[in-house]
């Protein structure tokens, strides 16, 4: 997909884990209230690709979906956003936020800059300095 874009989605792996993705094989996205975390989501579409990232102390990308859905307001609630997500891979190893940072390349990345926004777009430069760190995601990517 040519239009394809990458984004990255935070949760707290004792909430919602990149294993319980995988179990379930697809989710619906939810709990986002933050306006600029929603705009992301809102960006969304299907093809696209999430970098699932663990928060709450692990701070690591772990993993990858694709999200198969539009993205809507939740039925309940029209103060959040929400989209289908399904498994795509766990990494090998996970890519933490320190790798990130100590590679000195991403100082301007929201990953970086805005350390409690949950969900962001990802460069284009970061999905291909991503590639490099993991060789699985060279062809997902």
């Amino acid at each position: 997909m040519p239009n394809r874009r990458c984004f990255l989605a935070k949760t707290e792996p004792d909430v919602y884990s990149i294993a319980d993705l995988a179990r379930e094989g697809r989710t619906t996205w939810d709990g986002v209230r933050n306006a600029q975390a929603r705009i992301a989501i809102r960006a969304m579409s299907p093809g696209d690709l999430v970098l699932i990232y663990h928060s709450g102390g692990a701070s690591e990308i772990v993993g990858l979906a694709r999200v198969v859905s539009n993205p809507t307001d939740a039925p309940r609630d029209p103060k959040m956003t929400v989209v289908d997500l399904e498994y795509v891979c766990t990494l090998s190893e996970p890519v933490t936020l320190k790798s990130v940072k100590d590679s000195g390349l991403f100082a301007d990345f929201a990953l970086v800059r805005q350390g409690r926004l949950s969900t962001m777009e990802v460069p284009k430069a970061f999905t291909n300095w991503l590639k490099k760190q993991r060789p699985e995601l060279k062809e997902l990517l």
